[in-house]
């Protein structure tokens, strides 16, 4: 499971809405080919936990599903709800569902914020029976040859950081559902899909990475500065192959429902 273990750090957690229009536009949406599975699963309800921004609620919205978006921050919660999404501001393992039930339960990119062991029980206790909970998470595959340069350039600017392009597809593999009697076992599945993204953009993305906002200004601006020249004697943009990394699972039919 990527990122693993960072509930508990509260401050990277809220972190992101120092700048929310920037993260809505930067941070990647989600494949086509995962959202069509999604609807294909005919949900009535969908529960988006860590709405964000609105991305993966605007784009069931816009397949006419109704969603409720669950987000902690005020300030990401104004954007999600200018793409004229529901949202209630809350922590998920706070958040009270008030007796409303759902057919599906998403986290796009946000689990890793969520404590699991109140997190997996909680989502399980607001799915209808026979519902799922569907967790994912993107990330950018670079050419060997750009991420060569990354790597060199993260050596001397952050070494302390994971390098933005690597392919984690190899690494070793947990089921976030693995244990639960919540849940069925999880099953797992990656998309891949293109994007290309100019070099401004790029290191105005990396910006809205929680590890990289604790540079501090001064180092990120060097860190930014050096992959903007990296970018630019490349040929000036960054075509990636991007995955987004999904684990579903069912409720398990002897999951208790909330009251």
């Amino acid at each position: 499971m990527p990122l693993e273990g960072l509930h508990g750090d509260r401050d990277r957690a809220a972190s992101f809405g120092s700048d929310p229009e920037e993260y809505d536009r930067l941070r990647p949406s989600y494949p086509e080919a995962l959202i069509d599975d999604l609807v294909g699963l005919d949900p009535v309800a969908v529960l988006d936990v860590g709405c964000g921004t609105g991305k993966v609620a605007r784009a069931l919205i816009e397949r006419g599903v109704a969603v409720l978006g669950v987000e902690p921050d005020e300030r990401m919660a104004k954007v999600a709800r200018g793409h004229g999404i529901r949202i209630d501001v809350a922590s998920f393992e706070e958040w009270d569902p008030l007796g409303r039930t759902f057919d599906l339960v998403t986290a796009g990119h946000a689990w890793h914020w969520v404590d699991p062991g109140i997190g997996l029980p909680k989502a399980a206790s607001v799915l209808n029976a026979g519902g799922t909970a569907t967790l994912f998470w993107n990330y950018h595959v670079l050419k060997q040859s750009l991420l060569d340069a990354f790597e060199a350039v993260y050596r001397v600017h952050a070494p302390e950081l994971e390098v933005l392009g690597r392919d984690p597809s190899g690494l070793p593999d947990v089921d976030p559902f693995a244990g639960s009697v919540h849940f069925t076992r999880g099953q797992s599945r990656t998309y891949r899909w293109p994007r290309q993204v100019s070099a401004d953009d790029w290191v105005a993305m990396v910006a809205t990475f929680s590890d990289h906002q604790r540079l501090g200004r001064d180092r990120l601006g060097r860190l930014q500065d050096a992959l903007r020249t990296a970018i630019m004697d490349a040929g000036g943009v960054v075509q990636s192959t991007c995955g987004t990394y999904v684990w579903s699972a069912r409720r398990s039919r002897t999951a208790p429902l909330a009251r």
